[in-house]
């Protein structure tokens, strides 16, 4: 395992490889955090964004980027685990949580970070979770964050031991256009990031889905140019 120094506090980044996740690591470097990148293959049928989690980590100098084998594809229950569910595609929403909502995963992912970060003595975790421009998931809300973080401090060595554990959420209030704002000017390449739900092996957009809309929008609104490849029409 790489060593980190004295003047670099260790931090755990859940990478996705999505837009999100490589501004969250971006930041958590530009804070002074050695970024030890955290990515999960958990049966999602969005598979490129592994390889574009291994791009970013490499491009914005992550400490140690590390890939977790879990099957959430085993209970399925959502579009993103079940080949049987179509992942939607018309922008309709009837307000309900959507069917792109793996169930407990958030909770499931932060809690190999919390293990990761207590094996490199560190205090802080980053996730790129967001109340503003997002799906309506459940466990990207504020209050779900700090009832994790409430139960990480009781459960864990380090926090019983008077050195509690941070989680970070720093996209959390931000829409999706001053997200890429704060990551462009981090030097964030969104060419190399990948947040369609339908992405093909090339990683290439379906340019329809939820995720693909909302990021779309976000860069139009913020103003710049959209750097993501899309299918063939």
């Amino acid at each position: 395992m790489t060593q980190t120094t004295e003047a670099a506090r260790p931090a755990v980044i859940l990478l996705s490889g999505g837009l999100d996740s490589a501004t969250c690591l971006a930041i958590a470097k530009s804070q002074g955090f050695a970024p030890y990148c955290l990515s999960f293959d958990y049966g999602q049928r969005h598979n490129a964004e592994l390889k574009a989690a291994a791009r970013v980590a490499k491009a914005l100098g992550a400490v140690e980027h590390r890939v977790v084998r879990i099957d959430l594809a085993t209970f399925g229950g959502s579009a993103l685990t079940d080949a049987s569910i179509e992942v939607p595609t018309d922008g309709a929403t009837d307000g309900g949580i959507p069917v792109t909502y793996v169930p407990a995963r958030n909770t499931i992912l932060l809690s190999y970070a919390l293990a990761w970060a207590e094996v490199l003595k560190g205090d802080d975790i980053f996730i790129g979770v967001n109340a503003v421009d997002y799906s309506g998931y459940p466990d990207c809300r504020p209050d779900y964050i700090a009832a994790y973080q409430a139960m990480a401090r009781l459960a864990t060595r380090t926090g019983v031991e008077g050195s509690p554990l941070t989680i970070h959420t720093p996209l959390i209030s931000l829409s999706k256009a001053d997200i890429i704002k704060t990551g462009l000017a981090l030097g964030v390449d969104y060419s190399l990031t990948v947040t369609c739900y339908k992405a093909d092996d090339e990683g290439r957009a379906c340019g329809v889905c939820d995720a693909c809309r909302l990021r779309a929008a976000g860069f139009a609104d913020a103003g710049v140019p959209d750097p993501t490849r899309y299918q063939p029409a």
